[in-house]
């Protein structure tokens, strides 16, 4: 009869400490828990606690631009697909100092999820120039211009060495989304998450990705609100498939 409250102890003491760790890991991948100040690419050159709650500037040093309550989107919906027994892996298309991606990986860490895995898709080599012939919507995008969004695949690896979360569970598809995607041995998504800025490269993640994910999954549009082109492509996209989500 006492052993059934023991157990229960320790299952709360458990989720204790793993609630601790993936929130240390978020403070450190946003870099709030040492204020770096941001790139001075957006104007500002100080930590502004805001500014990094929100993902409004670009840090200098933390391993994502997302911010504090997009990496808690990020966890939250991870851990929904592991309590509900969604099916498949993990994904983020843009991935700049992998901070999302080794987050993700933090999350089936912390669980000690051992049969999925995080696939990182990126060009490690910055943002294409668009393509205005074919997608119009990319008329005049500057992204390809910022040297500070490109960060090589080395790099990335090297990011998540320093969490102690590289191995065989991290997958990488280098290369522009048009050429990785398509044919990603990739066989059911949990979670899809889409940070290409552009109508491109947010129109070749969802014609390649969306349909492996699961029922009941999870599709993120990072840029939905902040890049007309990526909400542009995903209208496009729901008209073409009959989607009203």
């Amino acid at each position: 009869g006492r052993r059934i409250p023991f157990i229960r102890v320790l299952l709360k003491e458990r989720e204790r400490i793993i609630d601790r760790y993936l929130s240390l890991l978020e403070d450190c991948l946003s870099g709030s828990i040492y204020e770096d100040p941001p790139l001075k690419v957006l104007g500002a050159d100080k930590f502004d606690a805001q500014l990094r709650e929100y993902g409004w500037d670009w840090p200098s040093v933390a391993h994502t631009m997302i911010g504090e309550k997009r990496l808690a989107n990020v966890r939250y919906l991870a851990e929904s697909a592991l309590g509900d027994g969604i099916e498949g892996d993990f994904i983020e298309t843009g991935v700049w100092r992998g901070g999302a991606c080794i987050l993700m990986r933090g999350v089936l860490n912390a669980h000690g999820v051992k049969d999925r895995c995080v696939w990182l898709a990126d060009s490690f080599e910055g943002l294409p120039p668009p393509d205005e012939a074919k997608y119009p919507a990319d008329a005049g995008d500057k992204f390809h211009t910022y040297p500070e969004l490109s960060v090589s695949l080395e790099q990335v690896k090297r990011n998540f060495e320093k969490y102690g979360l590289l191995d065989d569970q991290v997958k990488f598809l280098k290369g522009w989304f048009k050429d990785t995607l398509p044919n990603a041995p990739i066989q059911k998504l949990a979670l899809l998450r889409l940070d290409g800025d552009m109508y491109e490269s947010t129109m070749d993640a969802l014609q390649a990705l969306y349909g492996k994910v699961s029922v009941g999954g999870y599709v993120i549009i990072d840029d939905y609100h902040v890049v007309a082109g990526c909400k542009r492509a995903v209208h496009d996209f729901l008209s073409e498939r009959n989607l009203s989500p």
